[in-house]
C-alpha cells in the first residue's frame, strides 16, 4: 500500500510489515506496539505452531525413540511430547532448521539440510499468506485495533512474487536498513552467537562451494556447523540488502535501524512511518 501522511493517520485499522535482517529491531517494535493495542503476528511463532509443528515434534520423537527408556514410554503413549515455541523464543524452530556441518559437532548432512530448509521456506510461504486472515481475526475475535507483520530476515528470500504482491495489497511495507556505520556491529552480533538460517539453494550452493575450497576440505561432512554460520553471515547479509531494497522501492518505505532504536512508544512508531512517508512523496 501507499499513502499520503493524510491518508496513514486516516487508516483507521492500520497493517504494517517489518521487513529486514534479524536484529534490526523488528520484534522490538512489535513488542512496543503490542501495549498499544497492536496485534503482534509473528511470522515465526506461526510457522512454528502450525506449519513446522508436526516436523519438529517428529524430530524430538525420533532424537527420543532412540533412548530405550523413552522409547518404550512413546510406543505405549505413557507420555507426551509437546512443542513450546514463544514469540519471544523460537528455539524450537531454530533447532529444526539446523546448522550444516559435521554430526559429531552437531551439524546436518546436506540432503538432510535442505530437506529442513525447503520445508521451511514453504511454511514461511503459508504463514504470510494467512496475513489477511490474521487481520480479521485481530479485529473480530480479538479486538485489537492494528496489526504489526513482524517477518523473518529471510522473507527477500523465498522468490514468491505473490507473498510479496498480498503484503503489498493488506499492509504498509517498512523495510529498516542497516545505515553503513552499524553493519560491522549487526554482523559481530550474529556472528559471535550464530544461529541456524535460511539460504537460497543458489547462494547455499555457492558458499558451501567457496567454503570447502578455503577451508581446503573435501566433504561437507568437515564441515564445523558454527564456523560456516559465521564465515557465511557477512555474505548473506550483502546479499540480501539489494533484495530488501528491490520490496521497499516499488512496494513500502525505508527507515533506519539508528531511527528505530530512538522508538519508545507508539507515538515515536507512528511519526517514524509518517516521516517515511513523507520522504517518499
Amino acid at each position: 500500500m501507499k499513502f499520503t501522511v493524510e491518508e496513514f493517520r486516516a487508516w483507521k485499522h492500520k497493517c504494517v510489515t517489518l521487513l529486514g535482517m534479524s536484529g534490526v529491531g523488528k520484534t522490538h517494535l512489535s513488542a512496543l506496539l503490542r501495549r498499544s493495542d497492536w496485534f503482534h503476528y509473528s511470522g515465526d511463532y506461526r510457522i512454528g505452531t502450525r506449519y513446522l509443528d508436526e516436523p519438529i515434534l517428529d524430530l524430538i520423537k525420533s532424537h527420543a525413540m532412540r533412548d530405550p527408556f523413552l522409547r518404550d514410554l512413546l510406543r505405549r503413549d505413557w507420555i507426551t511430547i509437546r512443542n513450546v515455541i514463544k514469540i519471544n523464543d523460537l528455539g524450537p524452530v531454530l533447532s529444526f532448521i539446523g546448522k550444516l556441518g559435521n554430526p559429531e559437532q552437531g551439524g546436518l548432512p546436506l540432503d538432510e539440510f535442505n530437506r529442513r530448509q525447503a520445508l521451511y521456506r514453504e511454511a514461511e510461504i503459508a504463514a504470510m499468506l494467512d496475513l489477511p486472515e490474521f487481520v480479521r481475526k485481530a479485529q473480530e475475535i480479538y479486538n485489537y485495533a492494528h496489526l504489526v507483520n513482524d517477518v523473518g530476515g529471510s522473507l527477500c528470500e523465498l522468490d514468491e512474487p505473490r507473498v510479496i504482491d498480498m503484503l503489498a495489497r493488506h499492509s504498509l511495507i517498512l523495510y529498516i536498513r542497516v545505515p553503513e556505520v552499524d553493519e560491522i556491529k549487526l554482523i559481530e552480533r550474529a556472528q559471535a552467537d550464530p544461529k541456524p538460517l535460511y539460504y537460497r539453494p543458489d547462494f547455499l550452493q555457492t558458499a558451501v562451494k567457496d567454503y570447502l575450497e578455503l577451508r581446503q576440505l573435501d566433504y561437507v561432512a568437515q564441515i564445523d556447523p558454527n564456523d560456516f554460520t559465521r564465515w557465511v553471515f557477512p555474505r548473506l547479509f550483502h546479499s540480501r540488502v539489494p533484495r530488501y531494497e528491490a520490496i521497499a522501492r516499488p512496494h513500502g518505505y525505508t527507515v533506519s535501524s539508528q531511527d528505530v532504536a530512538q522508538v519508545r512508544d507508539e507515538a515515536d512508531f507512528l511519526a517514524l512511518v509518517e516521516s517515511a512517508i513523507a520522504r517518499t512523496a
